[in-house]
C-alpha cells in the first residue's frame, strides 16, 4: 500500500512517509493508491474481536510498513484506561431501527479522541521509520474538539511540541477552557480573529511556504498536522464504523450483509469521508447522510455539484461545523474521479482563485450513488435535543442533534426506513447551554456552572474530564490577527 497527493500522484511515499509528513508540499492530501477489501470470512473474524483488535486489523491493511505487532500495542494505550467504557465507541439503541454511535468516551468528550489518542503512536513511529532526526512541530486549527483531543495526545510527547489555533469566539466555553487550560510543557494555544476557515488556512499557508520551511529545517524541527488532512488522523475513524456494523450484527439488531445508513454531522469532511472508505472496503452501507447546520456548503455541493465558499457565515451552537472550506473533500473528489489529479488540482486552484467550483453532471451522479444529504437550523437543532431527551430520556449534543434531523428529514423524503447509525460526535456537557435550554432549563451562569445545572436537570452523569475543569483557569489568553501567524509559530518554536 502507497500513498500519493491528490495533487500530484507521479510521487509515490509510504504510508509511514505520508503520515509523517501530514499534507503533501503541493498542497494535497495523501490517499492510498487502492482500497483493502474486505471479504466475508473477513468478516466473520472481525465480529469477534474488540474494539482494540479490530482497530489493529483494520489499520494494519493500510499500514504496510507497520507490525502487527506495534499496532497491538499502539491500540493498547490508545484505546485504554482514559476511555470511560470498555469498547471505546458503544453503540446505543434508541428504538428499533435507530442507534447512535457515541464517539465521545475518551478524554476530552469529542470524537476527536478515537484518531487523536492513535495518531501520536503513528506520526512518532513514521518519524522513527523514515530516519527523520529533526524534532517535528504539530500545528493544528480546531473548530472546537481537534485542538483539544491534539493537545491532549501530544502532551509532553519527547521531541515534539504542538501549536493550536481556533477562531476567536468561535468555539463553546467548555471547549475554550479545555484548550486554554491544557498542561504540558510542550504545548501552545491562540485564538485567531476571524473564523475556522481563517485559522486553517493560515495553517495551510505556513505548510506550503518553502521558506518557512527552510528556516525551521536550520534549526532542527519540520512541520507535520494533527487535522484530519493528516492521513493517520483519518484511518483510525475508519475503524469505529466498522466496528458498530459488527456491534449491530452481534446485538442481533441487524443481519450480517444488511445495508444500513449512517448519519454524519460533519463540517471538514473527515468524519464522513472515513465512512466512504470503510465502504469502499466492503463494508455494506447504503447511504452515507451528510448532516451540515446553517453552514451548508456541503448541502448544496451534494445536492448540485456546486462548491462555493462565498457565502454568509454563521456562528452557531454547533460550532464544530461551523465550516465554509471543508478540506477532506478534495479526498472524495480525488477517489470519485479514479485519481484525476489534475481534476482535483484545477477545482482547488479555482477555490482559491474564485471561491467555488463545479463539478461534471456525470461526477455528480456517482456522488449521488453514496451519498445525501441535509442541513439544520437553529430552531430545529434545539428541537431535536428536547424531543430525543423528553421520548427517550437520551441526552445529546447540538452536532448530533443536526444529525438526528437530518435522519428524520431524510426518512420522511425518501420513505427508506433501514436501520440508520446516528454518528454522535461529542458528550451534551461540552455545549452546555445551548443543550440546558433546549431541554427547559435556566441559563443564567458560565460554561463551568452549568455543568452542575445541566446534571440536575438531566440526570445524566457529568464526564470526569468536563467536571476536573472546575477550578482550571487559563494558561493561554493570546488572540492575534491570521497573518500574524507564521510568526506566532516561529516564537514557539
Amino acid at each position: 500500500m502507497n500513498f500519493h497527493s491528490t495533487r500530484d500522484k507521479s510521487k509515490t511515499l509510504s504510508a509511514a512517509q505520508a503520515i509523517a509528513k501530514g499534507l503533501s508540499e503541493d498542497g494535497g492530501l495523501f490517499v492510498p493508491d487502492s482500497f483493502p477489501k474486505l471479504s466475508q470470512d473477513d468478516f466473520k473474524v472481525l465480529l469477534t474481536m474488540d474494539y482494540k483488535a479490530r482497530a489493529v486489523d483494520i489499520m494494519g491493511r493500510y499500514l504496510a510498513d507497520f507490525t502487527a505487532e506495534e499496532l497491538t500495542g499502539f491500540a493498547a494505550n490508545a484505546y485504554g484506561k482514559q476511555f470511560d467504557t470498555e469498547c471505546a465507541a458503544p453503540v446505543r439503541t434508541v428504538n428499533d431501527g435507530t442507534h447512535y454511535l457515541e464517539l465521545w468516551h475518551g478524554p476530552t468528550s469529542a470524537f476527536k479522541d478515537m484518531a487523536l489518542q492513535m495518531l501520536p503512536y503513528l506520526l512518532t513511529t513514521s518519524i522513527k521509520k523514515t530516519g527523520e532526526t529533526k524534532k517535528v512541530c504539530i500545528l493544528t486549527a480546531t473548530s472546537g474538539d481537534t485542538g483539544k483531543a491534539a493537545l491532549e495526545g501530544f502532551c509532553d510527547v519527547p521531541d515534539c511540541k504542538i501549536m493550536v489555533f481556533y477562531p476567536k469566539d468561535g468555539v463553546s466555553q467548555i471547549q475554550e477552557l479545555q484548550m486554554t487550560s491544557q498542561e504540558g510543557s510542550n504545548v501552545s494555544v491562540a485564538s485567531v480573529y476571524g473564523n475556522f476557515d481563517d485559522a486553517q488556512t493560515g495553517v495551510k499557508k505556513i505548510f506550503s511556504d518553502p521558506d518557512f520551511r527552510a528556516e525551521l529545517a536550520d534549526k532542527g524541527w519540520f512541520l507535520s498536522s494533527a487535522n484530519s488532512i493528516n492521513f493517520g488522523r483519518l484511518l483510525p475513524q475508519v475503524v469505529y464504523y466498522i466496528s458498530a456494523y459488527c456491534d449491530l450484527v452481534n446485538a442481533g439488531s441487524i443481519a450480517f450483509g444488511d445495508a444500513i445508513n449512517f448519519c454524519v454531522p460533519t463540517g471538514n469532511f473527515g468524519n464522513i469521508l472515513a465512512g466512504y472508505y470503510a465502504k469502499q472496503m466492503g463494508l455494506p452501507v447504503h447511504k452515507l447522510i451528510c448532516a451540515s447546520n446553517a453552514n451548508d456548503v456541503l448541502t448544496e455541493f451534494i445536492e448540485t455539484g456546486v462548491y462555493n465558499r462565498k457565502r454568509p457565515f454563521f456562528t452557531t451552537v454547533s460550532p464544530s461545523m461551523d465550516i465554509l472550506v471543508s478540506s477532506n473533500l478534495e479526498r472524495l473528489l480525488y477517489h470519485l474521479t479514479g485519481g484525476d489529479d489534475a481534476y482535483v488540482r484545477s477545482c482547488m486552484e479555482a477555490l482559491e482563485r474564485d471561491g467555488c467550483y463545479k463539478v461534471s453532471d456525470e461526477l455528480l451522479k456517482v456522488l449521488h450513488e453514496t451519498f445525501a444529504c441535509g442541513c439544520c437550523d437553529e430552531d430545529a437543532t434545539k428541537a431535536k435535543i428536547a424531543d430525543m431527551f423528553g421520548e427517550n430520556h437520551y441526552l445529546i449534543d447540538t452536532h448530533t442533534a443536526v444529525a438526528g434531523h437530518v435522519l428524520d428529514v431524510y426518512r420522511k423524503a425518501t420513505g427508506d426506513e433501514r436501520t440508520a447509525v446516528v454518528v454522535s460526535t461529542a458528550s451534551p456537557y461540552k455545549f452546555c447551554g445551548a443543550v440546558l435550554a433546549a431541554i427547559g432549563g435556566t441559563v443564567d451562569c458560565d460554561g463551568i456552572a452549568l455543568l452542575d445545572r445541566l446534571n440536575e436537570k438531566s440526570g445524566a452523569p457529568v464526564p470526569k474530564p468536563l467536571a476536573s475543569l472546575k477550578g482550571k483557569n487559563p494558561r493561554f489568553n493570546q488572540t492575534f490577527e491570521k497573518e500574524a501567524m507564521t510568526q506566532v509559530v516561529r516564537d514557539f518554536i
